[in-house]
């Protein structure tokens, strides 16, 4: 019995970027202004179709670097300079969640160290960092007074599933160092760790935990005094992808 596609309605695959990183100590999303409708006008996470010739992971990376300017790199080997660790979220396919038509999106969740303000390209008239609790709340307002929530589409929830992913994750893998420069020092990971977690962490165990455990963090050799005070030593992120025992998220 021969397959007959036109007997199945059409829907199309999108990719959405939840695009996070760490600004003024506090953990931010990527968010571009429509310039297009569905939505025009409204903030969204960046993002858009799939093509014909292209997979999941090809179309997020063109994406983030069409949108946004960033691009993404192997998240097998270390960071690079103006890069941004890329990996798979979750598929979100409410038949009502695009007006235009039946649309399945399979987010990605992207990750990248203190980086300039962006620039928008493609559909995207405005592009910015926004702290995530002021994305995800309703009626948000930035720091300029300007509102900047609700998101478009479903994207308040795919931001908080890449919130809370990101959370989670750098409990139990190295995945923090991401947020980091190519060198840093403990203090530099310990803040990307409060902006994430959203709490205050004592420096002492915090430096115990992440130095002891096997495979984390490599001394550099050098020093730096850009955080003030003493030299700090500076380090990179080791070869482990796992971190055992995990930095457990303390309870608030």
């Amino acid at each position: 019995m021969s397959y007959d596609p036109s007997a199945f309605p059409p829907f199309a695959v999108t990719v959405d970027l939840v695009v996070l990183t760490v600004r003024r100590h506090a953990l931010c999303a990527l968010a571009v202004r429509r310039g297009e409708a569905p939505f025009q006008g409204w903030w969204a996470l960046p993002g858009g179709f799939v093509r014909a010739d292209e997979d999941l992971t090809q179309a997020a990376a063109r994406e983030l670097a069409e949108e946004t300017g960033l691009h993404a790199h192997d998240p097998s080997v270390p960071a690079q300079d103006n890069g941004a660790h890329l990996e798979q979220l979750a598929t979100y396919g409410d038949p009502e969640r695009d007006p235009r038509m039946r649309v399945v999106s399979v987010a990605h969740l992207a990750l990248a160290p203190d980086l300039p303000a962006p620039r928008a390209g493609g559909d995207a008239s405005n592009a910015r960092w926004a702290p995530v609790e002021e994305l995800l709340q309703q009626g948000g307002q930035g720091r300029d007074g300007e509102p900047i929530a609700p998101l478009a589409f479903d994207h308040a929830r795919i931001l908080a599933d890449g919130v809370e992913r990101a959370r989670s994750k750098i409990e139990y893998s190295s995945l923090a160092t991401a947020f980091c420069p190519t060198e840093f020092t403990v203090g530099e990971l310990r803040r990307v760790y409060e902006a994430v977690w959203g709490v205050a962490l004592d420096p002492r165990n915090f430096h115990r935990k992440v130095t002891g455990t096997p495979g984390f963090l490599v001394p550099t050799g050098g020093t730096t005094t850009r955080q003030g005070g003493r030299p700090a030593q500076l380090f990179r992120a080791g070869g482990a992808t796992l971190l055992n025992p995990p930095m457990l998220r303390p309870e608030v």
